[in-house]
């Protein structure tokens, strides 16, 4: 980036410094703690997805009923990220952080004692609200705890990877527990979690600065929010009713009429929401492109798969958790070399191999893992471990790029435009590919659009 010294290229230095040595960030318990929460935060998303079954009969809710549960959370969390960083920017990252958890403890608490179906559901649209301002929050505490721009950027390739830890965490425990115990249980994970970050971020956690004289554009940010949630909710909507219908149709046009209306009031801004330059620097557009793809990946995989394994090969809710197994033991193993990889050959060359790789997993659970007489073993196994692999290391070379040279009064904006491009990935991708009919053809189209992906993050290096 022209003007500022990017990360890859600080930590190429480094790295040659020290020969036989990849650079690595300190895991002090700031960082850890922050780590947790982030990954809390995406395992509330998907902590609902296997036990979904078991709510339904416990409340008596039909399909649509279901989907509504299933994605409140997201649908208040994607919404409300771009104002949550600019909370983050204006009152500072510790105070925003604090507050974010508490909604969000409280949130989780009324979700784990919902007497019923209509408690849940305004509890998990409550999370979501926590949540927003909770992440943004988190990547500005977390600047402020790595002040450097080569320590800042290890962090973020370590971080990167946490998201798809979490999501991958909550589809394999919610699963075990809901089998052997209870799905209220799954529930209690965020109660724990949040509850002692509470406690622990005023001794652990760094101040940070609050961004004095900014506005928090409210306009902006009604806007905004309204548009993103009416659109995802059109989307989601195209699981259970057709694309021209009216139910789908209404929402989607009105969202996309209001964010319109919001890219319009931000140009006549002096201090926007979300400034539009901030999206035309072309290293963080493709890193934030591949977040939402390698999200979306990862997501349809989990989503496609659980389904084919419970319904049409008859496994218990117990046993699609130990299948995706070696999915989170890849998903460990290949976080843990990222940033190595990208002190070495840099970012924008481990995310379109990482994109490539996760591509070809994607390709081989299409073409073999979904075929009912392949068994686990040489059908699912090998793309269950290829796809993983890339994706981690994928989304943690993104996520550098999407924060490489952002000021430190801008790292909560960064924050939610990288967690909306996570939530909003998934959300567009299996919207459109259910159209497409089959779980090979869905996985197929979803292969194909990674390896678009990393085909142009390797022109633009």
């Amino acid at each position: 980036m022209a003007g500022q010294q990017s990360w890859s290229t600080t930590t190429e230095r480094a790295a040659s410094a020290t020969p036989g040595h990849a650079p690595g960030p300190a895991p002090g318990p700031a960082f850890v703690l922050l780590g947790v929460v982030q990954m809390s935060l995406v395992f509330t998303l998907t902590s609902l997805v296997v036990p979904l079954p078991r709510i339904g009969d416990a409340f008596s809710l039909d399909r649509s009923d279901l989907i509504l549960l299933s994605s409140a959370y997201g649908l208040a969390f994607s919404g409300l990220l771009l104002f949550g960083g600019r909370v983050a920017d204006r009152f500072g990252g510790r105070h925003a952080l604090t507050a974010g958890l508490f909604v969000f403890t409280a949130a989780s608490l009324a979700a784990l004692l919902a007497p019923g179906a209509g408690t849940l559901l305004a509890a998990r649209f409550a999370q979501g609200a926590g949540a927003a301002l909770a992440a943004p929050a988190a990547m500005a505490v977390l600047r402020a705890s790595f002040p450097r721009p080569d320590a800042y950027g290890r962090a973020m390739a370590t971080w990167g990877g946490l998201s798809v830890i979490g999501a991958t965490a909550g589809h394999l425990l919610s699963g075990v527990i809901s089998a052997l115990a209870s799905w209220r249980l799954a529930l209690a994970v965020p109660v724990v979690v949040a509850a002692l970050a509470l406690v622990l971020a005023p001794r652990l956690l760094p101040a940070t600065p609050a961004g004095a004289g900014r506005s928090l554009d409210l306009p902006g940010a009604l806007l905004s929010t309204a548009g993103i949630t009416l659109a995802s909710y059109g989307l989601v909507l195209t699981e259970a009713r057709p694309w021209g219908s009216a139910a789908v149709l209404v929402p989607l046009l009105a969202g996309a009429a209001l964010f319109t209306a919001f890219l319009v009031v931000e140009r006549r801004l002096r201090d926007p929401l979300l400034p539009l330059g901030f999206l035309r620097d072309r290293r963080r557009a493709l890193g934030l492109a591949a977040i939402g793809l390698t999200a979306a990946g990862t997501a349809t995989t989990f989503t496609l798969l659980s389904l084919h394994l419970q319904q049409d090969r008859g496994w218990s809710a117990l046993a699609t958790s130990a299948g995706f197994v070696p999915f989170a033991v890849a998903l460990l193993v290949s976080g843990r070399t990222a940033g190595p990889l990208i002190a070495r050959y840099g970012a924008p060359a481990v995310t379109a191999a990482g994109l490539a790789v996760a591509s070809a997993g994607l390709a081989l659970i299409a073409l073999t893992g979904l075929a009912p007489h392949h068994p686990y073993a040489y059908g699912l196994l090998p793309g269950l471990l290829l796809l993983p692999a890339g994706a981690a290391a994928g989304f943690a070379a993104a996520s550098v790029l999407a924060t490489d040279g952002v000021e430190p009064r801008r790292t909560g904006l960064a924050g939610g435009v990288m967690n909306t491009a996570m939530e909003l990935g998934p959300t567009l991708v299996l919207a459109a590919l259910l159209t497409l009919g089959s779980d090979s053809t869905s996985l197929a189209a979803t292969a194909g659009l990674l390896a678009v992906a990393a085909f142009i993050s390797l022109r633009t290096e």
